[in-house]
């Protein structure tokens, strides 16, 4: 198969946005809280890339790792990892514990509320890039624009919604989670132009950033498998076929790519 580009969904959400940016004209005057691109036909591989737009806080949250999908009947877990793309002022992302929380006390704080106060709510600024391995108890703060690439598993447990009339997920949540300091080092963006900026000795998938002038690569290896290619910015073609920010294609193998306006892009791979 040569590059797909995958569909574009719009998924409301309660802390979603009514106003998205130019690459989204279709979300306007709906609460949109993602942009997920999946497919296709029907078909899910095994990321999910998807835009994320807050208005409000999110829910604290965690997700299972492989074993502990499977052993709850899931084709594996979740991790996942964000690019902040855009913040409104003192735009913070909840991720781990400000200390170790025993599995009681994480239950008792999510019940009562202060878990909020627990979290390790970090300062961001567009460019940010972090990690969120399987069992990070985590949330993205308000005035938030990210790209998310996560393993395409739809779970996730909520321990905590700020009120809102939602399902929690405590015993699933409390038995998967580790509610710990998050203590891996962050990585802007801004200051590098090419970088692996995750591997498959850290993570289920690999994810490279990197910044392309005018002209024409090859982007993968024939027999390499899938991979995500996922335009920042910039404009061009991909086997013939015009690509743009805001946008998600799917490869199998190598794609010969056209970069007609100077272009940052993510290449995942599974």
């Amino acid at each position: 198969m040569s590059a797909v580009r995958l569909a574009t969904k719009y998924v409301e959400k309660p802390w979603g946005c009514t106003d998205l940016p130019g690459p989204f004209p279709d979300g306007a005057g709906r609460q949109i809280g993602e942009v997920w691109f999946d497919g296709p036909d029907g078909q899910h591989p095994p990321l999910l890339v998807k835009y994320i737009f807050t208005s409000e806080r999110i829910s604290i949250q965690v997700h299972p790792n492989d074993p502990q999908g499977q052993a709850r009947g899931l084709g594996g877990g979740k991790s996942e990892c964000w690019l902040v793309l855009a913040v409104e002022p003192d735009a913070t992302l909840g991720m781990g514990t400000l200390k170790p929380l025993d599995g009681e006390t994480l239950r008792a704080a999510s019940l009562d509320g202060h878990i909020e106060q627990l979290m390790d709510w970090k300062p961001v600024k567009p460019g940010d890039f972090f990690y969120i391995p399987a069992g990070t108890v985590h949330a993205i703060g308000a005035g938030i624009t990210l790209v998310e690439v996560q393993q395409n598993v739809d779970v996730t447990y909520r321990l905590y919604d700020y009120g809102r009339p939602r399902e929690l997920h405590l015993e699933d949540g409390v038995a998967v989670g580790r509610a710990e300091p998050y203590e891996r080092a962050p990585v802007n963006i801004a200051e590098i132009s090419d970088a692996a900026l995750l591997d498959r000795d850290e993570a289920p998938f690999a994810l490279r950033l990197m910044t392309l002038a005018q002209g024409e690569l090859r982007l993968g290896e024939s027999g390499s498998g899938l991979s995500w290619f996922v335009p920042l910015t910039g404009a061009g073609s991909i086997d013939g076929k015009h690509w743009e920010a805001g946008q998600c294609w799917l490869l199998d193998g190598a794609a010969m790519l056209d970069v007609t306006e100077p272009a940052r892009i993510l290449v995942a791979q599974h």
